[in-house]
């Protein structure tokens, strides 16, 4: 089966990258999760505006992720959740929630992807996440969670 990834796939390819895979992992992983297109001629077009987007996404060099792992490192990254009574939240932080409150305080645009967390967050605090920014930096980002009363 030949497929479009629409975003990146360990061990596979890149955001754009043209795949032949085998046709159950094809449809019951990567179309069931909505990680690639079926590759049609008509979706060849697809492909420049999925590699545009990844690259305005990606990190341009190694200077370039030393400063935006700086920034973030520096950043008050405040998570804002509901929390009940007895302490505890209804469900817990998700590394998407995460990602709009690095994009709230830092104005970085960070793949949630490639967000690391050592245990889900379920409860109000000071925690820290790491962040992939290349193959060899990697940002430990410091992230308070509060109530959003």
């Amino acid at each position: 089966m030949k497929l479009i990834l629409t975003r990146e796939i360990s061990g596979l390819g890149g955001a754009g990258d043209v795949v032949t895979v085998k046709d159950g992992y094809g449809r019951n992983f990567l179309l069931a999760r909505g990680s690639a297109i079926v590759w049609t001629k008509g979706g060849e077009g697809q492909i420049e505006g999925i590699k545009r987007a990844r690259s305005a996404r990606e990190i341009r060099d190694l200077d370039h992720a030393k400063e935006i792992k700086t920034k973030l490192e520096k950043a008050n990254v405040i998570v804002k959740v509901k929390i009940g009574a007895t302490g505890t939240m209804f469900g817990s932080v998700t590394d998407k929630a995460i990602v709009a409150a690095i994009k709230t305080a830092t104005n970085e645009t960070v793949d949630r992807h490639k967000i690391k967390m050592d245990k889900h967050i379920k409860k109000a605090g000071k925690y820290t996440v790491k962040i992939t920014l290349e193959s060899q930096v990697v940002a430990n980002v410091s992230i308070s969670v509060v109530s959003d009363k």
